[in-house]
């Protein structure tokens, strides 16, 4: 059964693209079925957390409107993050179920129960994921992925 879904962030949850203002601004594009996805994970008593290796204030807004309160935003080592969330919570890592989509997830992907990949994520992601997302992050993923684990999560009852 999983209990914890942790995810990336840039290339996940968004398409891996921002724009700078020039003044220090950024703007990210979160889609609402992944924010739907997210709201029904934590309605099923699933822990959700974001772990990014890049810090930004539009991830910490994003998940603050979700009521993601486990953000990890900008830390190099995530996989030392998502091993502490787990055993704060007291989780075997067969509960716990990671989204990622690049090389610095990997190990990340590996680690967690359940590895789970967007469809344009880099070959060596790809490799280490259990399952794919046939949608592109940012594009749907997340909502997908989310329906995954609630099968898994019904196969296991």
């Amino acid at each position: 059964m999983i209990r914890l879904v942790a995810m990336d962030v840039d290339g996940t949850l968004t398409d891996g693209g921002f724009y700078l203002d020039g003044n220090g601004g950024e703007f990210k594009r979160f889609n609402v079925k992944d924010g739907l996805g997210i709201v029904s994970l934590k309605k099923s008593s699933v822990e959700v957390a974001f772990i990014s290796g890049r810090f930004s204030k539009a991830t910490a807004q994003r998940a603050s409107e979700l009521g993601v309160s486990r953000v990890i935003n900008g830390i190099v080592d995530k996989l030392a993050a998502l091993t502490a969330i787990a055993d704060e919570l007291g989780l075997d890592r067969s509960e716990v179920a990671f989204i990622g989509d690049d090389t610095q997830d990997v190990p990340c992907l590996k680690w967690a129960g359940l590895g789970i990949a967007v469809a344009d994520a880099s070959e060596d992601a790809l490799s280490a994921a259990d399952w794919i997302s046939p949608r592109r992050g940012g594009e749907g993923a997340l909502r997908d992925a989310a329906e995954y684990i609630f099968k898994v999560n019904r196969a296991a009852e």
